[in-house]
């Protein structure tokens, strides 16, 4: 199985690209507004400022609704793809191709191009391209006076655009042309790290597995030893010899698995060879943390639920784990795990009874090294990294995850969906 294959989606951090855009609107709103009260210029001072309103709600959305840490490459098209047209028309109401300001228009085209895929880089190209032809024939005059007896020869006039197109593309071809190969090198990099530390885990359970065999061979063969003293001792007494023999061939197996692990360590497991239901994924999963812990793992599925098998990925798989170790690990007494699917969508739940997300960083969840400014919960968070890690992984494979207070317990909940489009066809 291929390990981590859809990360090769392309994206990029939200957090940055609000910044960015933020420097962007406050940047138009002191332009707008010191050419008009300082300068005394006459322009639609007002349908510029609604135009730069629109890009400012359009930050707030990105904060307060869009949910994930990283925009996806769609996802970015569309608020690019906004920036250009915002851009395009504050140009176009002040005076076209010949605003000094015009060459900021080619800034997000260039932006995404070593980010986002080819085909979406292409898309903003022409877009930007053709606002800049656009401008070129269609726009208001500058803004008075500034519009008095200005006159610009044709050759210098048209050889603005010309002149914005060449550098749109040499600009858009280096950036897609270093960005590939910066991702290349590190996606050669990955698997190169991953083979090692796959070296790495087989020379070390070959190594704990001889060991462990020289180690408990002689107290497995005592215990072997007492048991059949035992059977001898209870003969006849049927409910302890039956719990006696019962030990006696647990006791053999464990020779059995160290005997095998000891000659051949690369184990094939089922679990991740196989492709299974996310019912199967759970119910392993939680078999695996109840050999660890005390705490009672109460799971719920829906009678109606999907039972159709998915392509087992590994990202899957660890970030179920890492969310379902969470809330063990804050969990009072029990974790509530819930499954449910219907023809379009599919959703896992997982609560827990403790005390919850604290409520400063209860909007930064997803970002790792987070740490509560309340000195009565910083003891009771982690660094964030498990729920950093789980959420990614699971975004990358098509998940839409949400991290709150549960509404019906006193604990934490991450209810993680996916569209059975999606899901189905990882």
């Amino acid at each position: 199985m291929k390990f981590f294959e859809t990360s090769k989606h392309h994206s990029f951090k939200k957090s940055t690209y609000i910044s960015l855009r933020w420097i962007g609107i406050i940047g138009q709103l002191i332009a707008v507004n010191f050419v008009y009260f300082v300068l005394n210029f006459k322009f639609d001072f007002l349908i510029s400022n609604l135009v730069i309103l629109f890009g400012i709600i359009s930050n707030f959305y990105l904060i307060f609704i869009y949910k994930k840490t990283q925009l996806s490459d769609r996802s970015a098209f569309i608020f690019l793809v906004i920036d250009i047209l915002q851009l395009a028309i504050l140009l176009y109401l002040s005076g076209g191709i010949i605003n000094p300001f015009v060459i900021f228009i080619i800034i997000p085209s260039v932006f995404s191009s070593s980010n986002l895929s080819f085909r979406t880089n292409t898309l903003l190209v022409f877009l930007t391209a053709f606002s800049i032809i656009f401008l070129t024939f269609y726009s208001t005059e500058l803004p008075s006076p500034l519009n008095e007896n200005f006159y610009v020869s044709p050759y210098y006039y048209y050889s603005i655009p010309v002149a914005l197109l060449i550098a749109l593309i040499f600009l858009n071809y280096f950036a897609m042309t270093f960005g590939t190969q910066t991702r290349l090198r590190k996606e050669a990099l990955t698997k190169m790290e991953e083979v090692m530390a796959k070296e790495h885990e087989l020379l070390s359970l070959g190594g704990q597995a001889a060991a462990a065999a020289h180690s408990l061979g002689t107290p497995l063969s005592t215990i072997k030893i007492i048991t059949q003293d035992l059977v001898k001792q209870f003969e006849g007494k049927e409910d302890v010899e039956k719990d006696i023999k019962l030990l006696s061939s647990q006791v053999e197996r464990c020779n059995e698995i160290l005997k095998r692990l000891t000659l051949n360590p690369v184990e094939e497991d089922e679990f991740i060879d196989k492709d299974i239901s996310l019912r199967d994924y759970l119910n392993e999963i939680i078999i695996s943390f109840k050999e660890i812990s005390s705490k009672n793992f109460i799971l719920n599925i829906d009678q109606d639920s999907n039972p159709k098998k998915i392509t087992k990925s590994i990202e899957i798989v660890y970030g179920l784990r890492n969310f379902i170790g969470n809330a063990n690990k804050f969990a009072h007494v029990n974790i509530f795990i819930n499954l449910k699917s219907d023809s379009e969508i599919t959703e896992i739940s997982i609560e827990d009874d403790g005390e919850g997300y604290p409520r400063d960083i209860l909007s930064k969840i997803g970002e790792p090294y987070l740490k509560s400014d309340n000195s009565q919960d910083k003891s009771k968070t982690g660094l964030g990294l498990g729920l950093f890690i789980g959420k990614t992984l699971l975004e990358k494979n098509f998940a839409f995850v949400t991290c709150r207070n549960s509404k019906t317990r006193t604990g934490a909940e991450v209810i993680i969906r996916w569209k059975n489009k999606d899901l189905f066809n990882i």
